[in-house]
């Protein structure tokens, strides 16, 4: 049996390191993610992320900003970051994404996008299920 998670779409190839302005009183280490008290967050190799959420198109101005926001909402999801910490995590992924050349229009929207309709992803109910296979069924390759 195997155990997993679905609804991902990339996934790093190489550690990633940013200085971000959330300092954690200490240090924060999961399996993915490490956020220092220092506020040097680093995401590993291997991570997966859903890239851009909503109404928009996965561009590279883009890429990096998702990144970050997500292993910082799923920080906050698995209640290593308080919730209080979402406003800054919507914050820095507009920083990164103006950094990354997007439109200022752009950047503008997909900050109000997130400060209104994504404080669900940050919610802990909120968890991709742990799924399992095989499940004692049939499936259609078996003969």
């Amino acid at each position: 049996m195997i155990r997993y998670k679905s609804g991902y779409k990339y996934q790093l190839v190489e550690e990633y390191i940013c200085q971000i302005n959330i300092f954690p009183k200490h240090d924060i280490v999961t399996d993915y993610i490490l956020l220092a008290k220092t506020g040097i967050l680093t995401i590993k190799k291997g991570y997966a992320w859903d890239g851009p959420s909503g109404p928009t198109f996965d561009t590279q101005t883009f890429m990096r900003g998702s990144l970050v926001h997500d292993a910082l909402y799923q920080l906050i999801r698995e209640m290593h970051l308080s919730k209080h910490y979402r406003v800054s995590a919507d914050q820095i992924l507009h920083i990164i994404c103006i950094e990354d050349g997007m439109n200022r229009l752009r950047a503008w929207y997909v900050y109000k996008g997130v400060e209104k309709g994504a404080g669900f992803a940050a919610d802990p109910k909120h968890a991709k299920p742990i799924l399992t296979a095989p499940q004692g069924g049939r499936d259609e390759y078996q003969q």
